[in-house]
């Protein structure tokens, strides 16, 4: 009856371990996010926008004649695959992707602004290699880059749309 007895108490006690270790990974969840370095504010995302105005005018009034472009868009599914395209063809290229870089540039059939994205890395070196000397964050040569991201609404808008 004693032995009947210890080991009821031991299941009892393994059950209410249980119950609150796991009622507290529930109650936890997922670990909190870090916040990626470079993240900045509406407010100070519109302190950007309105420095960039005196440019826009300039272009839109004595460059192009028209109100020209002030930002693109790409869907998540678009920004996601040409992330894992990129990073795919730098391995093939040789290169290991470490980056994207953004550049500015203009349409040549109309004139608009557009914003383009390149792949950067640095040449990949083999593993039993002692010598890693990474030249820096350059563009992958031969690289795709990705564009043809949606216009603000309308083009001349400004932060936010």
């Amino acid at each position: 009856m004693k032995k009947l007895f210890l080991l009821l108490l031991g299941v009892v006690i393994g059950f209410l371990i249980c119950y609150f270790y796991c009622d507290n990974k529930i109650k936890l969840g997922a670990p909190p996010m870090n916040t990626p370095k470079g993240i900045i504010t509406p407010e100070q995302a519109k302190i950007l926008d309105d420095a960039y105005d005196s440019r826009h005018d300039l272009i839109s009034d004595s460059i192009v004649g028209r109100p020209d472009n002030r930002s693109a868009w790409w869907s998540l599914e678009d920004i996601e695959g040409f992330i894992s395209y990129a990073k795919k063809q730098s391995t093939e290229l040789g290169y290991d992707m470490n980056g994207i870089r953004v550049y500015l540039g203009a349409h040549e059939n109309d004139g608009y602004t557009t914003v383009f994205m390149v792949p950067t890395g640095n040449p990949s070196v083999s593993k039993g290699s002692m010598l890693s000397i990474a030249p820096g964050n350059g563009d992958v040569p031969g690289g795709n880059g990705l564009n043809d991201g949606g216009e603000g609404e309308p083009p001349r808008a400004k932060y936010p749309q």
